[in-house]
Protein backbone atom coordinates (compact mmCIF):
# COMPACT_ATOMS: atom_id res chain seq x y z
CA UNK A 1 0.00 0.00 0.00
CA UNK A 2 1.45 3.39 -1.54
CA UNK A 3 1.48 6.13 1.26
CA UNK A 4 -0.55 9.62 -0.13
CA UNK A 5 0.21 12.81 1.33
CA UNK A 6 -2.68 14.32 2.40
CA UNK A 7 -2.17 16.84 0.56
CA UNK A 8 -2.05 14.90 -2.76
CA UNK A 9 -5.39 13.30 -3.70
CA UNK A 10 -5.09 9.78 -5.82
CA UNK A 11 -5.44 10.26 -9.84
CA UNK A 12 -8.77 8.33 -9.74
CA UNK A 13 -8.59 8.52 -14.03
CA UNK A 14 -10.13 5.42 -14.86
CA UNK A 15 -7.79 4.03 -17.97
CA UNK A 16 -9.51 3.14 -21.14
CA UNK A 17 -8.58 0.90 -23.51
CA UNK A 18 -9.39 0.90 -27.62
CA UNK A 19 -9.37 -2.03 -29.68
CA UNK A 20 -9.48 -1.76 -33.57
CA UNK A 21 -10.56 -4.65 -35.56
CA UNK A 22 -10.44 -4.77 -39.37
CA UNK A 23 -12.62 -5.77 -41.16
CA UNK A 24 -11.48 -9.41 -42.04
CA UNK A 25 -10.52 -9.78 -38.28
CA UNK A 26 -14.31 -8.66 -37.55
CA UNK A 27 -15.42 -11.46 -40.35
CA UNK A 28 -13.39 -14.10 -38.88
CA UNK A 29 -14.60 -13.65 -35.22
CA UNK A 30 -18.28 -13.27 -36.31
CA UNK A 31 -17.63 -16.42 -38.66
CA UNK A 32 -16.48 -18.41 -35.15
CA UNK A 33 -19.10 -17.30 -33.24
CA UNK A 34 -21.82 -18.53 -36.03
CA UNK A 35 -20.20 -21.86 -36.14
CA UNK A 36 -20.17 -21.96 -32.07
CA UNK A 37 -24.07 -21.29 -32.36
CA UNK A 38 -24.40 -24.07 -34.46
CA UNK A 39 -22.52 -26.28 -33.02
CA UNK A 40 -24.42 -25.84 -29.84
CA UNK A 41 -27.78 -26.64 -31.88
CA UNK A 42 -26.60 -29.46 -33.09
CA UNK A 43 -25.48 -30.68 -29.98
CA UNK A 44 -28.77 -29.93 -28.10
CA UNK A 45 -30.41 -31.57 -30.53
CA UNK A 46 -28.30 -34.81 -30.28
CA UNK A 47 -29.20 -34.64 -26.97
CA UNK A 48 -32.70 -34.65 -27.18
CA UNK A 49 -32.54 -37.18 -30.06
CA UNK A 50 -30.81 -39.55 -27.45
CA UNK A 51 -33.76 -38.80 -24.51
CA UNK A 52 -36.44 -39.21 -27.14
CA UNK A 53 -34.80 -42.32 -28.66
CA UNK A 54 -35.00 -43.00 -32.56
CA UNK A 55 -37.21 -44.52 -35.14
CA UNK A 56 -35.87 -47.53 -34.74
CA UNK A 57 -36.58 -47.40 -30.65
CA UNK A 58 -39.53 -48.41 -29.21
CA UNK A 59 -41.44 -45.13 -27.58
CA UNK A 60 -43.44 -45.61 -24.54
CA UNK A 61 -46.33 -43.56 -23.88
CA UNK A 62 -47.92 -43.34 -20.46
CA UNK A 63 -51.87 -42.43 -20.05
CA UNK A 64 -54.27 -42.75 -17.24
CA UNK A 65 -57.79 -43.20 -17.27
CA UNK A 66 -59.58 -39.96 -15.11
CA UNK A 67 -63.17 -39.52 -14.02
CA UNK A 68 -64.78 -35.99 -13.17
CA UNK A 69 -67.96 -35.75 -10.93
CA UNK A 70 -70.10 -33.12 -10.06
CA UNK A 71 -73.27 -32.69 -8.15
CA UNK A 72 -75.97 -30.39 -10.54
CA UNK A 73 -78.29 -27.89 -8.65
CA UNK A 74 -80.68 -30.37 -8.81
CA UNK A 75 -79.10 -32.80 -6.58
CA UNK A 76 -78.29 -34.58 -9.82
CA UNK A 77 -74.62 -36.38 -9.92
CA UNK A 78 -72.72 -35.59 -13.12
CA UNK A 79 -69.61 -37.78 -14.35
CA UNK A 80 -67.70 -37.90 -17.57
CA UNK A 81 -64.69 -40.09 -17.67
CA UNK A 82 -61.47 -39.20 -20.08
CA UNK A 83 -57.90 -40.51 -21.40
CA UNK A 84 -54.86 -38.73 -19.92
CA UNK A 85 -53.48 -37.47 -21.54
CA UNK A 86 -56.02 -36.35 -24.44
CA UNK A 87 -54.27 -36.33 -27.30
CA UNK A 88 -50.35 -37.80 -28.22
CA UNK A 89 -48.77 -36.96 -30.87
CA UNK A 90 -45.65 -39.52 -32.83
CA UNK A 91 -43.89 -39.44 -35.74
CA UNK A 92 -44.78 -41.53 -38.79
CA UNK A 93 -42.24 -44.35 -38.69
CA UNK A 94 -42.07 -44.68 -35.02
CA UNK A 95 -42.98 -47.74 -33.02
CA UNK A 96 -45.49 -46.78 -30.16
CA UNK A 97 -46.37 -48.63 -27.10
CA UNK A 98 -49.08 -46.87 -25.14
CA UNK A 99 -49.08 -47.91 -21.17
CA UNK A 100 -52.43 -46.99 -19.93
CA UNK A 101 -53.23 -47.44 -16.14
CA UNK A 102 -56.46 -47.78 -14.71
CA UNK A 103 -57.24 -45.39 -12.57
CA UNK A 104 -61.15 -44.23 -12.33
CA UNK A 105 -63.69 -46.93 -13.30
CA UNK A 106 -64.29 -50.42 -13.41
CA UNK A 107 -63.48 -51.25 -16.95
CA UNK A 108 -63.41 -49.33 -20.43
CA UNK A 109 -62.61 -51.53 -22.99
CA UNK A 110 -61.77 -49.37 -26.27
CA UNK A 111 -60.43 -49.59 -29.39
CA UNK A 112 -58.44 -47.16 -31.97
CA UNK A 113 -60.18 -46.11 -35.08
CA UNK A 114 -58.04 -46.83 -38.20
CA UNK A 115 -55.29 -49.03 -36.30
CA UNK A 116 -57.52 -52.00 -35.81
CA UNK A 117 -56.64 -52.24 -31.96
CA UNK A 118 -58.61 -53.01 -29.13
CA UNK A 119 -58.52 -53.33 -25.39
CA UNK A 120 -59.83 -53.53 -21.83
CA UNK A 121 -58.15 -51.00 -19.16
CA UNK A 122 -59.29 -52.12 -15.90
CA UNK A 123 -59.05 -49.99 -12.72
CA UNK A 124 -55.59 -51.13 -10.92
CA UNK A 125 -53.96 -52.33 -13.71
CA UNK A 126 -52.25 -51.61 -17.06
CA UNK A 127 -52.53 -52.22 -20.50
CA UNK A 128 -49.89 -52.07 -23.23
CA UNK A 129 -51.13 -51.55 -26.62
CA UNK A 130 -48.46 -51.62 -29.12
CA UNK A 131 -48.08 -50.31 -33.13
CA UNK A 132 -46.05 -48.82 -35.67
CA UNK A 133 -47.16 -45.39 -36.77
CA UNK A 134 -47.46 -46.56 -40.36
CA UNK A 135 -49.69 -43.63 -41.72
CA UNK A 136 -49.75 -40.16 -41.04
CA UNK A 137 -53.12 -39.25 -39.57
CA UNK A 138 -55.84 -38.40 -36.43
CA UNK A 139 -56.58 -42.00 -35.07
CA UNK A 140 -59.46 -41.90 -32.30
CA UNK A 141 -58.83 -44.18 -28.98
CA UNK A 142 -62.75 -44.69 -28.18
CA UNK A 143 -64.01 -46.03 -24.79
CA UNK A 144 -67.26 -48.65 -25.80
CA UNK A 145 -68.40 -48.36 -22.53
CA UNK A 146 -68.40 -44.63 -22.50
CA UNK A 147 -69.16 -43.67 -26.14
CA UNK A 148 -71.81 -40.42 -25.42
CA UNK A 149 -73.02 -38.00 -22.87
CA UNK A 150 -75.44 -40.67 -21.61
CA UNK A 151 -73.03 -42.88 -20.45
CA UNK A 152 -70.33 -40.49 -18.71
CA UNK A 153 -68.60 -39.80 -22.19
CA UNK A 154 -67.89 -39.42 -24.73
CA UNK A 155 -64.18 -40.98 -23.68
CA UNK A 156 -62.08 -40.18 -26.78
CA UNK A 157 -59.01 -39.22 -27.03
CA UNK A 158 -57.00 -38.92 -29.97
CA UNK A 159 -53.24 -39.88 -31.59
CA UNK A 160 -51.76 -37.73 -34.54
CA UNK A 161 -49.67 -38.89 -36.16
CA UNK A 162 -47.30 -36.72 -38.46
Amino acid sequence: MAYVPSHRKPNRRASVRLFVFKKKQLLFILGILILAAAYALYARQEKIASVTGTALDTRTIHMVTGEFKATLPDGKQLEAYRWDPGTVIVRKGEKVKLSIRGVNGASHPFMIEGLGLKGEVKQGEETIVSFKADKAGIFRIICLAHPDAAHGGPMIGYIVVN
